[in-house]
């Protein structure tokens, strides 16, 4: 008898081994898949108004698909503008086929002028949206004799999405964001910034020469 308990023990064990590896298996295909379909945009914005128009841009992949490795740390780029707006980020939890999982942690970051701002997830499992966009309407006021003001409208946010399986470009990527981290408080040089996260042609002549590093 307890020759039958001890093989039927290893058969159970056996059989949930299977299950967990395929379906580890299954999850890491998920997202695989989630890389080359999701339709993300790593900068955010429009093309007319002051505020839409306005450089927004995730710190992550060209895709928009980043894993955020056990750091669990984001960043964003503003670019520069001499009226600054309120920053809205949200990160929605996402389950099978697109539906939330769960509910968006809201965040509303103050003006600020150019520069990067590091975002610490307090919590992450499986896959979530990340959303940012600039709150156009905050203190606006209307030109009467401007003929396109309404062209101040909401902007397409810059989207993102955040997975737990990682690749080479997301590794390399994190050990970027943590040499930034290093620099919280202080100033990182354009140049450096542009060359590291592939933006130089969104990071321009008119920008300043050195931007601050947020971490609020």
């Amino acid at each position: 008898m307890i020759h039958i308990h001890t093989y039927v023990t290893r058969r159970l064990l056996g059989v949930l081994a299977v299950a967990v590896l395929s379906f580890e298996a299954t999850a890491s295909l998920a997202q695989t898949n989630l890389r080359s379909t999701f339709p993300g945009r790593r900068i955010g914005g429009g093309t007319r108004g002051e505020c839409t128009a306005r450089v927004l841009a995730h710190l992550v992949p060209r895709d928009s698909v980043f894993a955020p490795g056990p750091a669990l740390s984001v960043a964003l780029l503003e670019g520069p503008t001499p009226t600054p707006r309120p920053l809205q980020v949200q990160f929605r939890p996402q389950g099978p086929g697109g539906t939330a999982a769960g509910p968006a942690v809201k965040r509303e970051l103050p003006p600020s002028v150019a520069g990067v701002t590091l975002l610490q997830l307090t919590s992450f499992t499986n896959t979530q949206v990340w959303e940012s966009s600039f709150r156009c309407d905050a203190g606006a006021q209307p030109v009467a004799d401007d003929p396109i003001n309404f062209v101040e409208t909401v902007a397409p946010p810059a989207l993102s999405l955040l997975v737990s399986e990682g690749s080479a470009d997301d590794r390399s990527l994190q050990a970027n964001l943590k040499k930034l981290k290093n620099l919280c408080g202080s100033q990182v040089a354009k140049a450096e910034l542009a060359r590291t996260f592939g933006l130089e042609d969104v990071i321009g002549a008119d920008w300043p020469a050195s931007l601050p590093v947020r971490c609020p």
